[in-house]
């Protein structure tokens, strides 16, 4: 029986694998904003940004493009205390070529505004958290609820009896290698995406 179980343990291992590679070779870039993208909050959505980073789950590995004139504004990432009085002198980073990508390589609360004098106190700014929550307020209204949970009426579904053979062994462990081989084609091809950070769709806001 030994024998027999090996094969089922090999492929639950690789099952294991491929979620692990999957989970860090997965990443995305965010529009900000979406079809809004980079500027002034219009008068009907004021906060536009606010709204933007409680529906998006942002990770190590993501990436966030801001888009918009170049001649006309620009995107600086600051302190939570400039973030906070709108104050765009000494930032962290500026960039202002319109098509600006900024990567996410570790955890923690990031702080964007635009460099423009004005725009951060009409709402242009943004506030991102990575692997923290911003806020009980975002976490309570971004969390769903928990769902009913309903008793079991009819019990458990019974399990069919294993008739493992020597030649279904043989099949799963052909089978377990064909698995390996299509994971690794797969986690490289996942990676190749991350690395060359192609725009990838974005849900579309309601």
């Amino acid at each position: 029986m030994g024998n027999l179980s090996s094969p089922n343990r090999i492929l639950a291992f690789l099952f294991l694998t491929l979620v692990q590679i999957q989970s860090k070779v997965f990443c995305y870039q965010y529009k900000v904003g979406d079809l809004d993208a980079w500027g002034i909050p219009t008068s009907t959505n004021p906060q536009v940004y606010k709204k933007w980073s409680t529906y998006h789950n942002l990770t190590i590995g993501d990436s966030l493009l801001f888009l918009y004139p170049p001649s006309q504004d620009s995107v600086i990432q600051v302190t939570e205390e400039s973030y906070n009085k709108c104050n765009i002198k000494d930032p962290i980073l500026y960039m202002n070529n319109g098509n600006s990508l900024f990567n996410i390589t570790s955890k923690g609360q990031f702080y964007f505004t635009s460099g423009v004098a004005g725009h951060c106190q009409k709402n242009q700014k943004l506030h991102v958290a990575v692997g923290e929550g911003i806020s009980e307020n975002v976490d309570a209204a971004s969390s769903p609820a928990s769902a009913p949970s309903y008793p079991t009426v009819f019990g458990n579904i019974p399990v069919a009896a294993s008739t493992s053979t020597p030649t279904s062994t043989s099949s799963q462990l052909t089978s377990t290698f064909q698995l390996l081989i299509i994971g690794f084609l797969i986690s490289a091809l996942f990676s190749t995406l991350c690395d060359a950070k192609m725009p990838l769709p974005l849900p579309l806001q309601a």
